[in-house]
């Protein structure tokens, strides 16, 4: 903590819709202030999960408690669950609108976003329109390791755009959406090398491609493919939730936690490994996604109001298990825990298979594609 507001001079306040912009200087260079970019689409999501968790009174953590306390916890998931199907619906219905011209749709999102869940979810829903969603993995075009670009220090950079073979997957899109019959690659990551295992795909009529990875809105990735053939869809989890009318919860700290029980469940990291690779997570997202967020033609929010009082469960343990000696990651773990411990815990039972939270808690009836 700074002694005093003198020694960071550098913000302005700026108007924007029914409040005010903090503008402030993030990149820990504190005599820098950059410019403030606005985001339409993503400001109004962000607002209009404001505006329906204070409609269903239900905007803070306090008002959470209370409805944990007073037994609605089951009514305030089956509502939460309610809104995504609504939602995810809607995006389905606009697809197919567009079905004469539009059949290719990306999906981005940072990490814990709940991008694989929504993929699955949007591509039933296309399913219930007479739509038939065909997926493409990015993950399958990825160069082979010993052509991969590399970072500074001589490792491997995965998650830059030049680790696709953006040549060849632009040369499948174009043949798929042409209507020809094209052979499909898949990366073996434990050789470093793409295979051809005999899947063919062709699309038939009312086929809409369906890509989901971190490069999904970089207008390169796609670049043969005209833009009014295709839907970018940004996934997101802008939290409305705060701990009581002046202190927030940062939308970073409930994915962080999302990943925390995720890497515990799922890919045997335990909570202090999670941390120290979190740094590098994030600065890849503000490299490769954050950048290109306003060229979604739609934003789908995936947080859920109760996920904290599930999430609470799970990540404690996890949390008061980093030891002291882990330095910055111990630092963030005890943060972590003193934000959770004014959560209610919810018991996870009566959270739908279907559920982006799924996702990270387990339990996900698409727990194949995870």
């Amino acid at each position: 903590m700074c002694p005093d507001c003198g020694y960071v001079p550098n913000f302005e306040l700026l108007p924007y819709a029914d409040g005010v912009i903090i503008n402030y200087p993030d990149t820990g260079d504190w005599t820098y202030l950059p410019p403030f970019e606005d985001k339409p689409r993503l400001n109004a999501a962000y607002q209009e999960a404001e505006d329906w968790s204070a409609m269903i009174q239900c905007n803070t953590i306090g008002k959470l408690n209370k409805l944990i306390e007073a037994g609605y916890a089951g009514r305030i998931i089956q509502v939460s669950e309610a809104l995504h199907e609504i939602i995810i619906a809607v995006i389905a219905d606009m697809i197919d609108e567009l079905r004469e011209v539009m059949s290719l749709v990306c999906i981005a999102g940072p990490s814990s976003s709940g991008k694989t869940s929504t993929a699955q979810r949007l591509s039933i829903q296309m399913a219930v329109n007479g739509l038939r969603p065909m997926p493409i993995s990015m993950d399958d075009y990825y160069r082979n390791r010993v052509d991969s670009p590399r970072k500074a220090d001589g490792s491997y950079d995965f998650e830059c755009l030049e680790a696709i073979d953006l040549e060849l997957f632009n040369e499948h899109l174009q043949k798929l959406l042409a209507g020809e019959r094209e052979k499909m690659p898949k990366y073996n990551f434990r050789t470093g090398c793409r295979e051809y295992r005999g899947n063919e795909l062709q699309m038939q009529e009312n086929s809409v491609l369906v890509v989901e990875g971190i490069h999904g809105l970089n207008e390169k990735l796609t670049a043969s493919i005209p833009a009014n053939k295709k839907m970018k869809l940004y996934v997101s989890a802008l939290t409305p939730m705060s701990f009581d009318e002046h202190n927030r919860i940062h939308t970073t700290d409930a994915r962080l936690l999302r990943r925390i029980v995720r890497d515990s469940q799922f890919r045997s990291h335990d909570a202090e490994a999670t941390l120290n690779i979190w740094r590098d997570v994030r600065e890849g997202e503000e490299k490769y996604i954050f950048p290109f967020q306003t060229s979604a033609d739609v934003v789908f929010n995936t947080t859920l109001i109760y996920e904290l009082a599930v999430l609470k469960k799970y990540a404690v343990p996890l949390l008061e298990a980093v030891p002291r000696q882990a330095g910055k990651a111990f630092m963030t773990a005890q943060r972590l825990l003193n934000m959770l411990c004014y959560v209610k815990e919810i018991d996870d039972a009566a959270i739908p298979n279907n559920s982006i939270l799924r996702e990270f808690v387990g339990g996900s009836i698409f727990k194949d594609a995870l």
